[in-house]
Protein backbone atom coordinates (compact mmCIF):
# COMPACT_ATOMS: atom_id res chain seq x y z
CA UNK A 1 0.00 0.00 0.00
CA UNK A 2 1.67 3.15 -1.12
CA UNK A 3 1.25 5.69 1.93
CA UNK A 4 4.40 7.80 1.87
CA UNK A 5 3.12 10.08 -0.79
CA UNK A 6 4.57 13.62 -2.24
CA UNK A 7 1.10 15.24 -1.87
CA UNK A 8 0.08 16.35 1.38
CA UNK A 9 -2.97 18.43 0.21
CA UNK A 10 -5.07 18.90 -2.96
CA UNK A 11 -6.30 22.38 -3.94
CA UNK A 12 -10.49 21.86 -4.36
CA UNK A 13 -11.64 24.09 -7.53
CA UNK A 14 -14.97 23.61 -5.95
CA UNK A 15 -17.93 24.51 -8.56
CA UNK A 16 -16.46 27.51 -9.92
CA UNK A 17 -13.40 29.63 -9.76
CA UNK A 18 -15.20 32.92 -10.92
CA UNK A 19 -15.37 35.12 -7.88
CA UNK A 20 -19.11 36.49 -8.72
CA UNK A 21 -20.34 32.55 -9.08
CA UNK A 22 -18.21 31.90 -5.94
CA UNK A 23 -20.80 34.09 -4.11
CA UNK A 24 -23.88 32.59 -5.87
CA UNK A 25 -22.78 29.22 -4.95
CA UNK A 26 -21.92 30.26 -1.28
CA UNK A 27 -25.35 31.88 -0.09
CA UNK A 28 -27.56 29.45 -2.49
CA UNK A 29 -25.94 26.28 -0.45
CA UNK A 30 -26.02 27.66 2.65
CA UNK A 31 -29.63 28.22 2.23
CA UNK A 32 -29.57 24.81 0.94
CA UNK A 33 -28.35 23.50 4.22
CA UNK A 34 -29.67 25.54 6.56
CA UNK A 35 -32.90 24.04 5.08
CA UNK A 36 -31.64 20.58 5.10
CA UNK A 37 -30.72 20.64 9.12
CA UNK A 38 -34.62 22.48 9.41
CA UNK A 39 -36.18 19.47 7.51
CA UNK A 40 -34.33 16.97 8.83
CA UNK A 41 -34.34 18.09 12.97
CA UNK A 42 -37.91 18.50 12.43
CA UNK A 43 -38.50 15.44 11.96
CA UNK A 44 -35.79 13.43 14.09
CA UNK A 45 -37.68 15.63 16.92
CA UNK A 46 -41.45 14.81 16.06
CA UNK A 47 -40.53 11.04 15.74
CA UNK A 48 -38.93 11.30 18.77
CA UNK A 49 -41.45 12.84 21.11
CA UNK A 50 -44.49 11.84 19.54
CA UNK A 51 -46.36 8.84 20.92
CA UNK A 52 -48.53 8.66 17.26
CA UNK A 53 -45.14 8.32 15.54
CA UNK A 54 -43.72 4.59 16.76
CA UNK A 55 -44.06 2.22 13.96
CA UNK A 56 -41.58 0.56 12.53
CA UNK A 57 -41.46 3.11 9.51
CA UNK A 58 -41.38 5.98 11.63
CA UNK A 59 -37.94 4.62 13.34
CA UNK A 60 -36.85 3.83 9.60
CA UNK A 61 -37.53 7.30 8.77
CA UNK A 62 -35.52 8.42 11.91
CA UNK A 63 -32.34 7.00 11.02
CA UNK A 64 -32.86 8.01 7.36
CA UNK A 65 -33.12 11.72 8.57
CA UNK A 66 -30.15 10.96 11.06
CA UNK A 67 -28.05 9.68 7.72
CA UNK A 68 -28.84 12.55 5.47
CA UNK A 69 -27.92 14.68 8.14
CA UNK A 70 -24.99 13.54 8.66
CA UNK A 71 -24.00 12.96 4.72
CA UNK A 72 -25.01 16.82 4.50
CA UNK A 73 -22.86 18.21 7.02
CA UNK A 74 -19.93 15.52 5.87
CA UNK A 75 -19.53 18.23 2.47
CA UNK A 76 -21.60 21.28 2.48
CA UNK A 77 -19.94 23.22 5.93
CA UNK A 78 -16.91 22.53 3.32
CA UNK A 79 -18.06 23.42 -0.04
CA UNK A 80 -19.72 26.56 1.51
CA UNK A 81 -16.29 28.15 3.45
CA UNK A 82 -14.58 27.36 0.47
CA UNK A 83 -16.38 29.22 -1.81
CA UNK A 84 -15.10 32.50 0.07
CA UNK A 85 -11.47 31.71 -0.31
CA UNK A 86 -9.52 32.11 -3.60
CA UNK A 87 -7.65 28.71 -3.21
CA UNK A 88 -9.41 26.24 -1.23
CA UNK A 89 -7.02 22.96 0.14
CA UNK A 90 -7.66 20.25 1.90
CA UNK A 91 -4.96 17.80 3.64
CA UNK A 92 -4.40 14.43 2.78
CA UNK A 93 -5.64 13.04 5.77
CA UNK A 94 -9.08 15.56 5.55
CA UNK A 95 -9.45 14.18 2.09
CA UNK A 96 -9.18 10.59 3.24
CA UNK A 97 -11.31 11.34 6.62
CA UNK A 98 -14.06 13.36 3.98
CA UNK A 99 -13.84 9.72 1.51
CA UNK A 100 -15.00 7.70 4.43
CA UNK A 101 -17.86 9.75 6.10
CA UNK A 102 -19.04 10.28 2.44
CA UNK A 103 -19.48 6.73 1.64
CA UNK A 104 -20.52 5.28 5.06
CA UNK A 105 -23.67 8.11 5.51
CA UNK A 106 -24.35 7.51 1.86
CA UNK A 107 -24.30 4.13 1.92
CA UNK A 108 -26.40 4.00 5.27
CA UNK A 109 -29.15 5.78 3.41
CA UNK A 110 -29.09 3.10 0.47
CA UNK A 111 -29.49 0.65 3.55
CA UNK A 112 -31.97 2.73 5.30
CA UNK A 113 -33.89 2.85 2.31
CA UNK A 114 -34.02 -0.78 1.59
CA UNK A 115 -35.44 -1.52 5.38
CA UNK A 116 -38.17 0.80 4.59
CA UNK A 117 -39.23 -1.04 1.50
CA UNK A 118 -39.31 -4.30 3.35
CA UNK A 119 -41.28 -2.75 6.36
CA UNK A 120 -43.77 -1.01 3.35
CA UNK A 121 -43.79 -4.98 1.69
CA UNK A 122 -44.38 -6.73 5.38
CA UNK A 123 -47.26 -3.97 6.22
CA UNK A 124 -48.83 -4.27 2.99
CA UNK A 125 -48.60 -7.90 2.44
CA UNK A 126 -48.29 -9.92 5.27
CA UNK A 127 -50.34 -7.09 7.40
CA UNK A 128 -51.28 -9.93 10.19
CA UNK A 129 -48.11 -10.53 10.76
CA UNK A 130 -46.67 -7.25 10.94
CA UNK A 131 -45.63 -6.94 14.40
CA UNK A 132 -44.39 -10.17 15.08
CA UNK A 133 -42.01 -9.61 12.01
CA UNK A 134 -41.24 -5.70 12.39
CA UNK A 135 -40.11 -6.03 15.90
CA UNK A 136 -38.56 -3.27 17.74
CA UNK A 137 -35.65 -6.06 18.37
CA UNK A 138 -35.99 -6.80 14.38
CA UNK A 139 -35.72 -3.53 13.77
CA UNK A 140 -33.06 -2.28 15.91
CA UNK A 141 -31.03 -5.34 14.50
CA UNK A 142 -31.65 -4.42 10.99
CA UNK A 143 -30.33 -0.64 11.43
CA UNK A 144 -27.03 -2.15 13.68
CA UNK A 145 -26.70 -4.42 10.22
CA UNK A 146 -27.02 -1.39 8.11
CA UNK A 147 -24.52 0.78 10.40
CA UNK A 148 -22.02 -1.71 10.32
CA UNK A 149 -22.28 -2.77 6.38
CA UNK A 150 -21.74 1.07 6.13
CA UNK A 151 -18.55 0.78 7.66
CA UNK A 152 -17.72 -2.20 5.99
CA UNK A 153 -18.27 -0.51 2.58
CA UNK A 154 -16.28 3.00 3.51
CA UNK A 155 -13.15 0.87 5.19
CA UNK A 156 -13.04 -0.73 0.97
CA UNK A 157 -12.87 3.02 -0.16
CA UNK A 158 -10.23 3.75 2.48
CA UNK A 159 -8.54 1.02 1.26
CA UNK A 160 -8.72 2.37 -2.08
CA UNK A 161 -7.61 5.91 -1.71
CA UNK A 162 -4.57 4.76 0.53
CA UNK A 163 -3.96 2.51 -2.28
CA UNK A 164 -3.25 5.61 -4.96
CA UNK A 165 0.24 6.70 -4.89
CA UNK A 166 0.09 11.01 -5.87
CA UNK A 167 3.41 12.17 -6.85
CA UNK A 168 2.25 15.24 -8.73
CA UNK A 169 -0.74 17.39 -9.65
CA UNK A 170 -3.12 18.07 -6.69
CA UNK A 171 -5.26 19.61 -8.04
CA UNK A 172 -8.86 18.09 -7.91
CA UNK A 173 -11.54 19.76 -10.24
CA UNK A 174 -14.18 18.75 -7.76
CA UNK A 175 -15.74 20.71 -4.48
CA UNK A 176 -15.22 17.44 -2.66
CA UNK A 177 -12.80 14.34 -2.04
CA UNK A 178 -13.96 11.55 -4.09
CA UNK A 179 -12.92 8.16 -5.55
CA UNK A 180 -13.46 9.42 -9.25
CA UNK A 181 -11.47 12.53 -9.00
CA UNK A 182 -8.88 11.08 -6.92
CA UNK A 183 -8.33 8.13 -9.58
CA UNK A 184 -7.26 11.25 -12.47
CA UNK A 185 -4.44 12.74 -9.83
CA UNK A 186 -2.86 8.99 -9.23
CA UNK A 187 0.73 8.25 -10.97
CA UNK A 188 0.54 5.16 -11.35
CA UNK A 189 -2.37 2.68 -13.35
CA UNK A 190 -5.73 2.70 -11.77
CA UNK A 191 -7.38 0.17 -13.99
CA UNK A 192 -7.61 -2.23 -11.41
CA UNK A 193 -9.00 0.19 -8.54
CA UNK A 194 -11.40 1.80 -11.09
CA UNK A 195 -12.81 -1.72 -11.53
CA UNK A 196 -13.03 -2.12 -7.60
CA UNK A 197 -14.77 0.93 -7.44
CA UNK A 198 -17.34 0.14 -10.30
CA UNK A 199 -17.88 -3.64 -8.20
CA UNK A 200 -17.99 -2.05 -4.71
CA UNK A 201 -19.95 1.32 -5.10
CA UNK A 202 -21.41 1.16 -8.38
CA UNK A 203 -22.73 -2.24 -7.83
CA UNK A 204 -24.08 -1.47 -4.43
CA UNK A 205 -25.89 1.47 -5.96
CA UNK A 206 -27.55 -0.55 -8.77
CA UNK A 207 -28.69 -3.49 -6.83
CA UNK A 208 -30.04 -1.86 -4.63
CA UNK A 209 -31.99 0.22 -6.85
CA UNK A 210 -33.46 -2.81 -9.13
CA UNK A 211 -34.32 -4.78 -5.45
CA UNK A 212 -36.02 -1.21 -4.41
CA UNK A 213 -37.91 -1.10 -7.67
CA UNK A 214 -38.87 -5.09 -7.91
CA UNK A 215 -40.22 -4.41 -4.72
CA UNK A 216 -42.62 -1.93 -4.78
CA UNK A 217 -43.67 -3.19 -7.76
CA UNK A 218 -44.58 -6.39 -6.00
CA UNK A 219 -46.45 -4.06 -3.32
CA UNK A 220 -47.98 -2.16 -5.62
CA UNK A 221 -49.30 -5.21 -7.39
CA UNK A 222 -50.99 -6.59 -3.68
CA UNK A 223 -52.38 -3.60 -3.40
CA UNK A 224 -55.04 -4.53 -5.85
CA UNK A 225 -56.92 -7.02 -2.95
CA UNK A 226 -56.91 -3.77 -0.31
CA UNK A 227 -59.77 -1.67 0.14
CA UNK A 228 -60.15 1.90 -1.77
CA UNK A 229 -59.13 3.84 1.38
CA UNK A 230 -56.36 1.41 2.26
CA UNK A 231 -54.94 1.17 -1.25
CA UNK A 232 -54.80 5.19 -0.91
CA UNK A 233 -53.31 5.41 1.94
CA UNK A 234 -50.49 2.67 0.67
CA UNK A 235 -50.24 4.13 -2.45
CA UNK A 236 -49.55 7.94 -1.25
CA UNK A 237 -46.24 5.97 1.01
CA UNK A 238 -45.23 3.94 -1.55
CA UNK A 239 -45.21 6.76 -3.95
CA UNK A 240 -42.96 8.92 -1.92
CA UNK A 241 -40.95 6.32 -0.97
CA UNK A 242 -39.92 5.81 -4.61
CA UNK A 243 -39.38 9.30 -5.29
CA UNK A 244 -36.88 9.55 -2.84
CA UNK A 245 -35.36 6.17 -4.32
CA UNK A 246 -35.06 7.65 -7.81
CA UNK A 247 -33.90 10.64 -7.18
CA UNK A 248 -31.32 9.74 -4.84
CA UNK A 249 -30.58 6.33 -7.16
CA UNK A 250 -30.23 7.74 -10.78
CA UNK A 251 -27.19 10.37 -10.28
CA UNK A 252 -25.37 7.60 -8.04
CA UNK A 253 -25.91 4.58 -10.48
CA UNK A 254 -24.51 7.92 -12.94
CA UNK A 255 -21.34 8.81 -11.16
CA UNK A 256 -20.28 5.06 -9.99
CA UNK A 257 -21.03 2.78 -12.53
CA UNK A 258 -19.21 3.97 -15.26
CA UNK A 259 -15.26 3.35 -15.84
CA UNK A 260 -12.90 6.57 -14.75
CA UNK A 261 -13.72 9.03 -17.24
CA UNK A 262 -15.18 12.79 -16.51
CA UNK A 263 -18.02 14.51 -17.88
CA UNK A 264 -18.44 18.71 -17.43
CA UNK A 265 -21.98 17.87 -15.87
CA UNK A 266 -20.48 15.47 -13.38
CA UNK A 267 -20.18 18.11 -10.24
CA UNK A 268 -23.52 19.29 -10.82
CA UNK A 269 -25.20 16.02 -10.72
CA UNK A 270 -23.05 15.34 -7.41
CA UNK A 271 -25.13 18.01 -5.92
CA UNK A 272 -27.49 16.74 -6.69
CA UNK A 273 -27.63 13.85 -4.71
CA UNK A 274 -25.14 14.98 -1.92
CA UNK A 275 -26.97 18.67 -1.15
CA UNK A 276 -30.33 18.28 -3.47
CA UNK A 277 -31.46 14.93 -1.74
CA UNK A 278 -31.00 15.49 1.73
CA UNK A 279 -33.13 18.83 1.32
CA UNK A 280 -35.94 17.12 -0.41
CA UNK A 281 -36.45 13.97 1.75
CA UNK A 282 -38.02 15.89 4.63
CA UNK A 283 -40.14 17.85 2.07
CA UNK A 284 -41.54 14.87 0.66
CA UNK A 285 -42.06 12.64 3.75
CA UNK A 286 -43.89 15.59 5.48
CA UNK A 287 -45.88 16.65 2.78
CA UNK A 288 -47.01 13.37 2.00
CA UNK A 289 -47.73 11.85 5.10
CA UNK A 290 -50.60 13.28 7.59
CA UNK A 291 -49.15 11.59 10.36
CA UNK A 292 -45.84 13.44 10.27
CA UNK A 293 -47.29 16.72 9.65
CA UNK A 294 -49.80 16.54 12.86
CA UNK A 295 -46.38 15.17 14.81
CA UNK A 296 -45.67 18.57 14.08
CA UNK A 297 -47.78 20.68 14.39
CA UNK A 298 -48.19 19.36 18.07
CA UNK A 299 -44.70 20.10 18.40
CA UNK A 300 -44.84 23.26 17.07
CA UNK A 301 -48.23 23.86 19.45
CA UNK A 302 -46.32 22.84 22.35
CA UNK A 303 -43.40 25.22 21.84
CA UNK A 304 -45.66 27.99 21.48
CA UNK A 305 -47.48 27.11 24.64
CA UNK A 306 -44.36 26.53 26.69
CA UNK A 307 -43.23 30.07 24.98
CA UNK A 308 -46.33 31.70 26.97
CA UNK A 309 -46.60 30.35 30.05
CA UNK A 310 -42.56 31.93 30.43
Amino acid sequence: MHLNNNVTEFILLGLTQDPIRKKIVFFTFLIFYLGTLLGNFLIITAIKTSQALGSPMYFFLFHLSLSDTCFSTCIAPRMISDALLKNATITFNECIVQVFSFHFFGCLEIFILILMAVDRYVAICKPLHYMTIMSHRVCGVLVAVAWVGSCVHSLAQIFLALSLPFCGPNVIDHYICDLQPLLKLACADTYVTNLLLVSNSGAICTVSFVMLMVSYVIILYSLRNHSAEGRKKALSTCISHITVVILFFGPCIFIYTRPATTFSMDKMIAVFYTLGTPLINPLIYTLRNAEVKNAMRMLWTKRLVSDNKR
